[in-house]
């Protein structure tokens, strides 16, 4: 009971974090920053926060096994910033949020594909379930127009899935190092091409001195200390306690937040949006059940 008291702890934590980060995002692009630019410094802060403790640790990482762990932090954290970054110069940012909803089922697809795994009828069918509910939440709130453009939607629907490959990644290679070593020196180690992104944007060359910039300056270091490092420790650490489906499903506490972020400004919500959420979370209960038989 205690531990899956710390999961969902966990669960809610990362949905909190992460279902911010979008919006954050969209601070910072109406805020004088690029999306190569925000992506960068969100990277570059979360290896500079972690920089000790991969100094520290980085000795520990067998050989074999260290290609992986920067592997990792590119396809969990490095390449994905820079594809929402780009995604919400064209879409709305709870859109964005929204659509990371298909990370579980590329975990499951990645799974089966990459690494032969099997998974439970009634884990199928709680993320189907919760996707559905994801799906119609959408449409409940008018998100799917016919003007928004298919290559921005892309851009999340590719980050997704290389969320759902890392994630099988580090559940069949990576098990074995402690999920706050693995985090900072996968994001360390991913700092550096993020840094060398941001020297060819031009970044440093930019007028500190207006305050807008430097609102997308904190926003960005904001994300990458939070939205970053601190939540793909918590994410590793769910990954290893709950296994990946679980921890991937993450991302259908993404709308709440998104919507609670919209209360705060005054964004008006019906019965239909709380009948989306509560499909959502009816999947995420039924993908989770225990004692279901196959």
């Amino acid at each position: 009971m205690k531990k899956n008291w710390i999961n969902w702890l966990l669960f809610g934590a990362l949905s909190i974090i992460w279902g911010s980060s979008f919006i954050l995002m969209k601070i910072s692009l109406d805020n004088h920053l690029g999306p190569y630019q925000i992506a960068s410094l969100r990277i570059v802060f979360a290896g500079l926060i972690l920089l000790p403790i991969t100094i520290k640790n980085i000795r520990l990482i067998p050989r074999n096994k260290l290609f992986l762990v920067f592997l990792s932090g590119t396809l969990g954290s490095l390449l994905p910033a820079f594809l929402f970054c780009l995604a919400e110069e064209g879409i709305e940012s709870s859109l964005a949020g929204t659509l990371n909803c298909l990370t579980p089922i590329f975990v499951i697809i990645t799974g089966a594909i990459f690494y032969k795994t099997s998974t439970s009828m009634n884990k199928i069918a709680g993320i189907l379930i919760a996707f559905i509910g994801s799906i119609l939440l959408l449409f409940s709130k008018g998100h799917l127009q016919e003007n928004q453009q298919l290559i921005f939607v892309s851009f999340v629907v590719l980050a997704a899935f290389l969320y759902g490959l890392n994630v099988n990644m580090v559940s069949r290679h990576l098990l074995m190092i402690p999920s706050l070593h693995l985090a900072a020196i996968s994001l360390s180690l991913n700092a550096i091409p993020a840094l060398l992104i941001l020297i060819l944007t031009s970044f440093f060359n930019l007028s500190f001195a207006n305050p807008s910039l430097l609102i997308a300056v904190g926003g960005a270091a904001f994300l990458g200390i939070v939205g970053t490092a601190f939540a793909t420790i918590l994410f590793y650490t769910l990954v290893k306690r709950a296994g990946g489906i679980f921890a991937s499903t993450v991302t259908y506490g993404i709308p709440f937040v998104a919507i609670g972020w919209g209360i705060v400004y005054g964004e008006v919500y019906d019965f239909k949006q709380i009948i989306c959420l509560l499909i959502i979370l009816f999947g995420v209960y039924w993908g989770n059940k225990k004692k279901v038989s196959q």
